[in-house]
């Protein structure tokens, strides 16, 4: 430094000492500038005060030998000594090229301007408010700073601005937040204690409402959640759960729109380590938990959001029991919330198109301007997210469109766990309930899913399914006129039943979806299409009818009308091309109906042919049972058309007797012995009104090897008592095997029909033996 320069008001001793490198002789150049400067004082003299200020900062403070700044840092400290209470105005003069300083490279040189701040701001107090951003940002450096007594010092100046602002009722918190928000953000471990540090003191604060600047900072304050020091997260956790204690007390002034998305991505997990990123997704769904049952229906625009987050975290296992627990609670929040309200139609709306399915009705990778720091700084480039419905409404829409995407896309997810499985059927079961005129509008993207989810590993996975494939098939709104709802052939069969004054019609796939099933006019358009889905599903899935078949069919028939059912799945196999599925289905249909407690009433319905909708029933599965001969006697047993039954079994000796065969005639045989054809037997005291009951028994008997069924059938013959003994009284009666009925059958046609499919079958069976590829059947032995 050039100490030939004129430096006055400050004597050239002053300037010598001041450029020491010794701290005691600089020490006592500043006592000589504090005593200095009280004259200055005493006389009023603010001019030659600001030039002594600024001799000291330009050309000590800033100057570029080392010694020099040293000396004009505790120079400034003087000044503010000896100013006492008027140092508040000259404070940006003495503050700002000791901030500078702070910037130094040499550790000594940081430590005293440390120093030097200390006393400047120990003087000034409750002055130094206004000037808090500068001071806050300078000490948010010296807090992550590799030296522990410049870390020492900045700890001490930190304690004191902290009382400060404690006492201090003149705080700016709105220039304040900004910087804060962008400090928040760093990733230095003490830079963040400091930052956390000064948000629990802010918010302890009565003057200060840092809660509504919360949506700026509630991001940031999770990434400190994850920090891998304990004790940072441990004073992160406490101030989240101060917050969240204001948010319970007064949620009216809660902006929890804003924080809906900030919430969302932290429930979504990231890539921190397990441990942190536990504790940041407990925490997070817990404040969703508190969020959804203070806001209501303001978070229904972001519903979407909250289920991503929401839905993979109820497969965890016990490890993570509090996080499963939460969400539990949000999703079930979140369901009740959805109400018929949301199924009306807004203004505009209802005369608008289905949104097809390749066409996104919203944007997933937008997010909130709020966000977008967060996003740069931690890279969530991998998180799900979603933007409000309706922003720029001032009504609460439920965002449905969204909802059914995050749904779907866990459905077609093979790794989503078993109990996201459920709840996703329940949420798809809800929304047909609460909103079904909307929900039909994604039923033709969603049905495929729903099917193949038939096949799932988990009893409970298909129970709900099936309760969501049966709302769609029962629901009143899934009636619709459109083309194409129902397609399977465009061939045409009609059922005709003698007596009848109109034929029942099967309407082919380019009909109108009302036309699709007339024998099922309770149930909607979705409904054949369900059923012409699940049979080709168990066409091309064999294990799946195997060993699901049954409980599926049972199952639907307590959620859906079990006669329409049957009389579909019949009317359907009536056509169906693949015969040997054709055989296989009907024989398990008809164990169904033969055995299922769920079909009492159907089996009721069937033994008394007086009414025209009976026999036509009897008549459309007749046709369809032809496929399979054995199970077409067991239809004529139920129905007690024993002389029809007599009369098949007579064509039995003209078809291809094989194992499989006759282990349906043992099954039959058995089934005669159960409590379902109870009255079968009894019918057998009556011998003379039922002489074709008899003689398609000994029919069986006959068909049977000398097998166990056979001494059971034969056992069962020889119980059937004499006519003679049984004889009371002459008998009014003619013996006829068949009730009179109103309705007349026309069974001739029935036999000739029964004919002509067998005929099929023997045909498709020497086809495939010509061929010597896939043998209709392998013989058991």
């Amino acid at each position: 430094m050039n100490t030939e320069k004129d430096f006055s008001p400050l004597t050239p001793s002053i300037v010598r000492a001041l450029n020491d490198k010794l701290y005691e002789k600089r020490k006592v150049a500043a006592l000589e500038i504090e005593k200095l400067v009280r004259e200055f004082v005493a006389q009023s003299n603010s001019t030659q005060i600001k030039h002594v200020i600024q001799i000291l900062a330009m050309e000590f403070a800033l100057s570029q030998h080392p010694h020099s700044r040293k000396g004009g840092l505790i120079g400034l400290a003087a000044c503010s000594i000896a100013l006492g209470k008027d140092s508040g105005l000259y404070l940006k003069e003495l503050i700002e090229p000791v901030l500078t300083c702070f910037n130094d490279s040499d550790s000594r040189l940081r430590y005293y301007a440390c120093e030097a701040l200390y006393n400047i701001v120990k003087v000034a107090r409750g002055a130094v408010v206004p000037h808090f951003n500068v001071l806050f940002d300078g000490l948010s450096k010296l807090a992550a700073d590799p030296d522990p007594n410049v870390k020492s010092g900045s700890e001490l100046l930190d304690r004191l601005l902290k009382d400060i602002v404690t006492e201090s009722n003149k705080f700016d918190l709105v220039a304040f937040v900004p910087l804060l928000r962008e400090r928040i953000y760093s990733n230095n471990q003490y830079a963040r204690q400091f930052i956390i540090s000064w948000i629990l003191v802010l918010e302890s604060v009565p003057g200060i409402n840092l809660l509504d600047y919360l949506p700026e900072i509630l991001d940031g304050l999770f990434q400190i959640l994850g920090d891998g020091s304990k004790e940072i997260r441990k004073t992160c956790e406490v101030v989240l759960g101060e917050f969240l204690k204001e948010i319970k007390k007064t949620p009216s002034s809660v902006k929890f729109a804003e924080m809906a998305n900030i919430l969302v991505i932290h429930c979504q997990g990231s890539d921190e380590s397990k441990l942190t990123n536990d504790l940041i997704q407990l925490t997070a769904m817990s404040w969703m938990r508190e969020f959804i049952q203070l806001a209501g229906r303001v978070v229904l625009p972001y519903s979407s959001g909250i289920l991503t987050a929401v839905l993979p975290c109820l497969s965890f296992d016990d490890r993570k029991k509090s996080t499963k627990e939460a969400a539990n609670a949000c999703n079930h929040s979140l369901m009740k919330l959805v109400t018929p309200e949301d199924d009306v139609e807004e203004a505009g709306v209802g005369s608008e198109p289905p949104q097809q399915d390749d066409t996104p009705s919203r944007t997933q990778d937008t997010l909130d301007n709020s966000l977008n720091a967060s996003q740069d700084s931690v890279g969530f480039s991998n998180i799900s997210f979603f933007t409000p419905a309706s922003p720029d409404r001032a009504q609460v829409t439920l965002d449905l469109d969204g909802i059914v995407q995050v749904l779907d896309r866990h459905l077609h997810d093979p790794a989503t766990g078993m109990m996201t499985r459920i709840t996703v059927l329940k949420w798809l079961y809800h929304l047909y309930i609460k909103t079904p005129r909307k929900m039909f509008r994604h039923t033709d993207s969603l049905f495929p899913m729903l099917l193949k989810t038939l096949s799932d590993e988990s009893d409970e996975v298909i129970l709900k399914d099936l309760e969501v494939l049966a709302e769609i098939a029962s629901s009143p709104a899934g009636q619709t006129d459109a083309p194409g709802s129902c397609d399977i052939s465009d061939s045409k069969s009609e059922l005709q039943v003698r007596g009848s004054t109109k034929s029942v019609q099967l309407s082919g796939f380019g009909s109108k979806g009302a036309d699709c099933s007339p024998s099922t006019p309770s149930m909607n358009s979705y409904f054949y299409k369900f059923m012409i889905n699940l049979l080709k599903r168990f066409s091309m899935e064999r294990k799946l009818l195997e060993m699901r078949g049954t409980f599926i069919i049972r199952q639907l028939c307590l959620l859906l009308n079990a006669e329409n059912i049957f009389h579909s799945m019949a009317d359907i196999l009536l056509k169906e091309e693949d015969l040997k599925f054709a055989s296989i289905m009907v024989q398990t249909l008809n164990t169904i109906l033969l055995t299922s407690a769920e079909l009492f009433q159907l089996r009721n319905q069937l033994k008394d042919l007086h009414t025209q909708e009976s026999c036509a029933l009897f008549c459309c599965l007749y046709r369809s049972w032809c496929h399979n001969p054995v199970a077409t006697v067991s239809l004529c047993f139920l129905t007690q058309n024993y002389k029809h039954a007599y009369d098949l079994i007579q064509k039995f000796g003209d078809l291809e007797v094989t194992v499989d065969f006759l282990m349906e005639v043992d099954k039959l045989v058995q089934l005669i012995e159960c409590p379902i054809f109870t009255y079968l037997r009894l019918q057998l005291l009556d011998v003379e009104n039922n002489p074709y009951l008899i003689k398609a028994l000994y029919g069986l008997l006959m068909l049977l090897p000398q097998s166990q069924a056979f001494m059971m059938l034969s056992h069962r013959l020889r119980c059937v008592p004499n006519p003679e003994l049984m004889r009371a009284a002459p008998q009014k009666k003619p013996a006829d095997s068949s009730k009179p009925a109103p309705v007349h059958i026309d069974y001739g046609e029935l036999l000739q029909h029964f004919d002509r499919v067998q005929n099929k079958h023997l045909e498709v069976r020497h086809q495939r033996a010509g061929r010597a590829e896939h043998p209709d059947r392998k013989l058991v032995l």
